[in-house]
């Protein structure tokens, strides 16, 4: 008879059809898993590094351009390379920078920072203050730290030594790319800082290196970081 339907145990049975999405559970489930377990923690701490480091970049990018000069008790200008008692054209950028700020008034006294490298007859220090000498500064309002090998040393003698004449809110001069650890080290010093940098562009490498100083020494101080100092 046409039209009949097969009998149950039939030949012409049809299997029961699938429940709706349960094909696609495994794959999709695959599919959600294409990151394993095992690399979720080595991929959080690396982005969470590259933010923390770029973040840093950004604000050592900022701070270079940044000049926060005021008034205050003393202008420290930090040491740079000299050539036998004569200052690099950096240092000399420093001072010249220094010279302006003593002119227009902002502060009574000038503070020189550096030592001796090896094989210098001359420190740091001293290159600076026959500068300032010869540029109409009295030698009262001159002040030398002539034993720093480091921008942490050098800042750390000269807030000891001011603070025995009861001062410690200073003008810090140094390189523009040097402005945001600056800050970060005079307030581990003890030292009411405002930055004005010298004149001119921080380079690539200037940055990176002051990048990579910057978020360590807010990780472990920067007091242990006087290996990647200048």
């Amino acid at each position: 008879m046409t039209g009949a339907s097969p009998g149950p145990g039939g030949g012409g049975s049809e299997a029961p059809a699938p429940v709706a999405g349960e094909e696609a559970s495994a794959p999709a489930r695959r599919r959600r898993r294409w990151v394993p377990r095992w690399l979720l923690v080595p991929v959080v701490l690396v982005l969470a590094v590259a933010l923390y480091v770029g973040g840093t970049f950004v604000q050592v990018w900022q701070a270079s351009g940044r000049d926060a000069q005021r008034r205050a008790e003393a202008i420290v200008v930090l040491g740079a390379a000299q050539y036998d008692g004569r200052p690099s054209p950096a240092l000399k950028n420093r001072l010249d920078h220094a010279l302006t700020l003593y002119r227009r008034g902002l502060a009574p006294m000038v503070v020189v920072t550096g030592g001796r490298q090896t094989g210098d007859r001359f420190t740091e220090a001293t290159a600076g203050y026959n500068y300032l000498r010869d540029h109409g500064v009295p030698d009262r309002a001159i002040r030398k730290e002539v034993q720093g090998r480091t921008t942490y040393e050098s800042l750390a003698a000269v807030a000891r030594f001011l603070a025995a004449e009861d001062v410690d809110d200073v003008v810090l001069v140094s390189g523009p790319a040097h402005s945001k650890r600056l800050s970060g080290i005079a307030s581990q010093v003890g030292l009411h800082a405002a930055i004005s940098p010298a004149d001119g562009s921080p380079d690539g490498r200037s940055l990176i290196r002051e990048t990579v100083a910057v978020s360590a020494g807010r990780l472990i101080g920067y007091r242990r970081l006087e290996r990647l100092d200048r």
